[in-house]
């Protein structure tokens, strides 16, 4: 383990389960049975290993990227992002003042504007 880089945390790559159990043959840890995760660094350097559902492989994840497919297909944070990350991923910020977004429903609850018929009062509308 002389200087060389085993797990890029930049750009994260799917490791073996021969390789995560040499990883834990040397940090000391059981193998036997293999973990279901196993966490590593802190901070901005944390990352986790996650057992694959078929068990052939450990998936590295990171607050930005996991090595998961589904983290590349749907391009956006997958399930072990936001199970061991969900402190860290940004949640949408709420509506700012004087921005074009709608905040609320439609008076009367309805769907979409609603032109009311003449003599027709809608909840909600004055």
């Amino acid at each position: 383990m002389s200087g060389k880089t085993i797990i890029n945390i930049e750009k994260p790559q799917t490791q073996t389960v021969d390789a995560v159990k040499s990883l834990l043959a040397w940090k000391g840890r059981s193998s036997n049975p293999l973990p279901e995760y196993v966490e590593m660094g802190s901070g901005d350097s944390r990352l986790v290993l996650v057992l694959s559902n078929k068990k052939d492989c450990f998936y590295v994840t990171t607050a930005r990227e996991c090595s998961c497919p589904a983290a590349i297909y749907n391009h956006g944070p997958c399930k072990h992002q936001r199970k061991h990350f969900a402190e860290l991923i940004a949640k949408p910020a709420p509506s700012e003042p004087g921005s074009i977004r709608p905040v609320g429903k439609w008076p009367g609850g309805m769907n979409g504007p609603v032109s009311p018929l003449p003599g027709e009062k809608i909840e909600g509308m004055a």
